[in-house]
């Protein structure tokens, strides 16, 4: 959707208060909205008259809630961000820097190859943070997506934001009602030239129920693509991209509705079609591929990996439900109960190995009453150093450096510390906590806004790591909810960037680099540089990151400007595509990253 104007906004609201809306009880439904509105839709028509509909409600919820409570909010959260950070050391902790508005909720995010951020969300239906924000429940034409880039090399400004909708569907509701896809709490992962696939989202109903989607996002037409519908409907479903490129989808909640999670395991493309390599490798109407393994889970959005054995690691959010995939043979086995019990949106990482591609996994967070971690590795559980206090909703990234950063968190689905639907947060959860290589833990500073639910994060190319997400306390803190930027993002810059100059990294391949291989990079400061490592780009939501990975390359040796290394080992190290390649000093400082594509056909 374009962003609304201001001046639209206050017509609307002059609208509002001349049709005496009164400011008391739920809002209406939204198909019950034209039905209220015959006179309205006789003359604007149908289309207009639901827009109205829709922004009249938005008017009420600004009544309920008004301006000068937002406001006061973010200020008191400004405030107490200032008192806390005061007593953290910058090169000992890093600092949260810029804060500013977005057009988008950032429900979903991912970094693309561009080096700009595709964020995408629902449209809002509420403007009262009381009540639920989005449309899952609603059938019909306000039950619809949007989609926005955020160009970091234009600043912080409306004008870094694009508008990149996506297509218009018509969904199996029985309305009829075009709209722009409503791909929310949909799962995605990257292919290997860099574009997102995207699969799933929300039909409505009751609770939301599973659509067919499936689309990908190109990052250099900044257009979205749609392919053919999948087998079933997903909502909340995972997706990982495998070693040969391919992307596994799993779970989410079906078509039939919520509670009704499916065993389907699909593949996308289809054997048999082409696995998008070149940046003009546009998949359109390519169909996923049923495959014969089922992936039974209990609940929705499994966390998956892609290890270096090849296999694909599926660990759902009940204790014993965890999976190992052979894609190539269509085969499942079980792994054993992890310790924990159930837990819920939580994050988990594939820790970083050194030379070769992860072979074990962090899990953390999903329960606010255990703090601890644990380790899958060789087949078995571990319990690993505990972090401070338990959290869900958080998010937990590897850096540069290696060391990993959790950001966000709540105690329960949009509660905080008192209760459901209360914006106000205990202190703790806006606390980020960094392990470092010992796997030991500590408390940092305190980012702005409390974010749980629908939060995220991801590590931009120049080092620092960008936080948005959690549309309930975006619009609780709204420094102008009329003014179309609905949502916001705020800046966090590591310690290593307050260690001293950062090392420089001139040049690199232009072309596909081939795994188990030499190449040069040249830098300015190659005599300082005893590092070198791949980073992987996030794409993430619901705590669900299968993306992030962290490798090491071999430094083969040094002349002059010249820094020759050697590409991962094989292509279930490293997936193929497009990786950020960051040199680091003596004192873990990392250049800023400049993208490399691995992997050739």
């Amino acid at each position: 959707m374009s962003r609304t104007p201001r001046s639209a906004v206050l017509s609307v609201l002059a609208l509002a208060a001349a049709l005496a809306v009164p400011t008391a009880g739920p809002p209406a439904p939204a198909r019950a909205a034209v039905h209220h509105t015959g006179d309205e839709a006789a003359v604007l028509g149908e289309d207009h008259a639901r827009a109205h509909a829709r922004l009249r409600r938005a008017a009420q919820g600004t009544q309920r809630y008004p301006q000068a409570r937002r406001t006061a909010s973010l200020a008191s959260l400004e405030e107490s961000q200032r008192r806390t950070n005061a007593r953290f050391d910058a090169a000992r902790f890093g600092r949260f820097t810029q804060f500013f508005p977005s057009p988008d909720f950032g429900v979903h995010v991912a970094l693309l190859p561009t080096g700009k951020v595709l964020l995408f969300s629902f449209e809002r239906v509420e403007a009262d943070p009381t009540k639920e924000t989005g449309p899952t429940n609603t059938v019909g034409r306000t039950n619809a997506g949007r989609a926005w880039l955020w160009d970091p090399a234009e600043g912080t400004g409306a004008r870094a934001f694009r508008n990149v909708p996506p297509p218009v569907v018509l969904m199996p509701d029985g309305t009829y009602s075009p709209r722009p896809a409503p791909f929310f709490c949909a799962g995605h992962s990257y292919l290997p030239n860099g574009m997102v696939g995207v699969f799933g989202g929300n039909v409505g109903g009751k609770g939301g129920s599973g659509a067919k989607l499936s689309f990908v996002f190109d990052p250099w037409t900044e257009k979205w693509f749609r392919n053919r519908d999948m087998a079933v409907g997903r909502w909340y479903p995972s997706v990982v991209t495998g070693a040969d490129g391919r992307q596994i989808i799993m779970s989410g909640q079906s078509e039939r509705g919520t509670g009704t999670p499916t065993p389907v395991v699909e593949r996308f493309p289809a054997l048999g079609h082409r696995v998008p390599w070149r940046p003009y490798d546009i998949p359109a109407g390519v169909p996923a591929e049923r495959l014969r393994s089922q992936a039974p889970f209990r609940n929705d959005y499994p966390h998956l990996f892609s290890l270096r054995d090849g296999m694909v690691y599926g660990l759902g959010r009940d204790a014993d439900q965890q999976w190992i995939f052979d894609p190539a043979k269509d085969v499942r086995a079980e792994l054993p109960r992890r310790p924990a019990d159930f837990r819920g949106y939580g994050s988990a990482v594939p820790l970083p190995a050194g030379f070769r591609g992860p072979d074990s996994v962090l899990v953390l967070g999903g329960d606010p009453r255990d703090p601890h971690t644990y380790r899958l590795s060789a087949g078995r559980w571990t319990t690993e150093e505990p972090r401070a206090f338990g959290r869900t909703q958080d998010g937990t990234l590897i850096l540069p450096d290696g060391t990993l950063l959790t950001v966000n968190g709540a105690l329960d689905t949009r509660d905080y510390g008192h209760g459901p639907f209360n914006p106000t947060a205990d202190l703790k959860y806006r606390q980020i906590e960094v392990r470092d290589a010992r796997g030991g833990w500590k408390l940092g500073p305190a980012q702005r806004l409390p974010r749980g639910y629908h939060s995220n994060a991801l590590v931009l190319p120049d080092g620092r790591m960008m936080v948005t997400g959690d549309e309930l306390q975006q619009i609780a803190n709204d420094p102008d909810i009329d003014d179309g930027m609905d949502g916001s993002i705020e800046l966090y810059e590591p310690a290593y960037l307050h260690r001293g100059a950062r090392p420089a990294l001139d040049r690199v391949p232009a072309g596909d680099l081939r795994h188990d291989s030499g190449f040069q990079v040249t830098s300015s400061t190659a005599k300082d540089v005893k590092r070198a490592v791949l980073l992987a780009p996030t794409t993430v939501t619901h705590s669900v990151n299968t993306s992030q990975r962290h490798l090491d390359l071999r430094l083969t040796g040094v002349q002059g400007d010249r820094i020759g290394l050697r590409t991962p080992p094989g292509a279930a190290d490293a997936p193929p595509g497009y990786y950020m390649l960051f040199l680091l000093d003596a004192k873990g400082v990392p250049s800023t990253a400049k993208w490399i594509k691995l992997g050739a056909r």
